[in-house]
């Protein structure tokens, strides 16, 4: 059996394009580049939503939650071999009033309970992200009006997430090491960047799954 890998995240997972308000296809998304990378021996599973958060529920918008969500969907994927995260960027959005601090609590209650899911084919291998900080100048774009005031928790967020990956003992990956944001609402990657994270997640994928079968 292929090996199964859950990418969990928001707009950025999803393939926002700030440029055209659609999609990124196939060929851009990184999630479904990470999965050419990976090969036909791995099965990429592409979930990614629009404004999802980590365990909040958004007073604007339905189904936003990642926590309310996660393990229905872990459930339609098992047995998985890894579970990769990457959410907080729209936990920043002023009208839920958080640190980051408490942007990372959320993680860890979405970490907590992947772990404890009856999903794994053998142990849960989990990969926390930190995203790609959002530009002060997002701020005062049309984007902003939504978001408000938002950038300077985000910058914070790496260290946090760090702590609780530690604590909790799963991978963790700042991805502020090789994306950038679009020069449109600041806050989407680029094309260059969805490739770049490609890359850098792939390796981690594969490097974490086969070192494991060589201590097996």
């Amino acid at each position: 059996m292929k090996k199964r890998v859950v990418i969990y995240g928001d707009s950025n997972t999803w393939g926002y394009d700030a440029v055209t308000g659609g999609r990124f296809n196939e060929d851009i998304r990184w999630p479904m580049v990470a999965a050419k990378l990976l090969g036909s021996e791995y099965r990429i599973y592409e979930e990614g939503l629009c404004g999802r958060t980590t365990c909040l529920d958004d007073p604007f918008n339905e189904g936003l939650s990642g926590l309310t969500y996660l393990l229905p969907c872990l459930q339609t994927h098992s047995p998985l071999d890894m579970l990769v995260i990457m959410l907080g960027t729209n936990d920043c959005k002023e009208r839920f009033s958080l640190t980051a601090a408490n942007i990372a609590l959320g993680m860890r209650r979405l970490v907590k309970k992947a772990l404890e899911a009856e999903v794994w084919r053998d142990k849960p291998n989990i990969l926390v992200i930190a995203p790609g900080p959002i530009l002060k100048e997002c701020e005062l774009s049309d984007v902003g009006k939504n978001m408000g005031i938002c950038s300077d928790k985000s910058y914070e967020i790496a260290k946090e997430y760090e702590l609780i990956a530690k604590e909790l003992g799963v991978g963790f990956f700042d991805s502020a090491s090789c994306v950038t944001m679009n020069d449109i609402d600041f806050m989407h990657l680029t094309e260059d960047s969805h490739k770049a994270l490609a890359n850098r997640v792939s390796e981690i994928i594969k490097n974490t799954l086969e070192s494991k079968e060589l201590k097996a």
